[in-house]
């Protein structure tokens, strides 16, 4: 007996069976390598703001070796460049955020300014120490740049889409009956939660799940408390 039109015939099935394993097999682990891409750059996010409140934290305490009048401008200017930082982590406008970046860099001008003089003035040891300090500040915010540029490429959510509407099409095709056609949604939707968690922690700025300035605010506070 022929196979009706638009459903598979007993023949055909179980090689189409086969297809959509292999489809669904590959769908699977493309989301979890994805999903495993998104919580590495989410921890690297987490351990540069760590390091950045450490070489900040580190920098102020070794300012305390260079001349006193030295030592009061670069502690000030570390305590503004502290709060651009936590600023940084906090802010979600675009426009905010170009601001916060001019007013860093300005900052990080004069943050090496401020130790370069003495350090021209009178090169020691110590003084040397204070100024590799300061480059452990300024690389490590450039560090933390680099991290929230380094997302999920658009090719590989293109082909995450493509693979599961092929999934999804394939599934629908496979059912036998209408009743059964409500088993449809589970794989739609359980995909769908799954590139929303994903995109929610590949997204430094937006959704729920992001990095919190915990370790800059809590020496931010204490500095003030100083």
């Amino acid at each position: 007996m022929r196979a009706k039109k638009g459903q598979l015939s007993d023949q055909s099935r179980p090689d189409f069976e086969v297809v959509l394993a292999s489809t669904l097999t590959l769908l699977g682990l493309i989301i979890g390598f994805t999903f495993s891409m998104a919580t590495t750059r989410y921890d690297q996010r987490k351990n540069y703001e760590e390091e950045e409140a450490n070489a900040i934290g580190t920098e102020y305490l070794r300012a305390n070796l260079l001349p006193a009048s030295d030592a009061v401008k670069v502690q000030h200017l570390l305590i503004g460049y502290l709060d651009q930082r936590i600023l940084f982590y906090k802010t979600r406008r675009a426009s905010q955020l170009q601001k916060i970046n001019a007013d860093t860099a300005q900052l990080q001008d004069q943050l090496w300014a401020a130790v370069q003089a003495p350090a021209t003035a009178q090169p020691t040891p110590v003084i040397a120490l204070v100024v590799s300090g300061m480059n452990d500040v300024l690389n490590s915010q450039g560090y933390t740049q680099a991290a929230w540029w380094n997302r999920i490429p658009y090719a590989a959510w293109g082909l995450l889409g493509a693979i599961a509407m092929s999934a999804s099409a394939m599934m629908g095709y496979s059912i036998r009956n209408v009743k059964a056609a409500i088993t449809l949604f589970i794989l739609p939707l359980t995909v769908s939660i799954s590139f929303l968690l994903i995109s929610d922690i590949d997204s430094p700025r937006g959704g729920i799940i992001r990095v919190n300035p915990r370790n800059l605010m809590s020496l931010s506070q204490s500095l003030n408390n100083h």
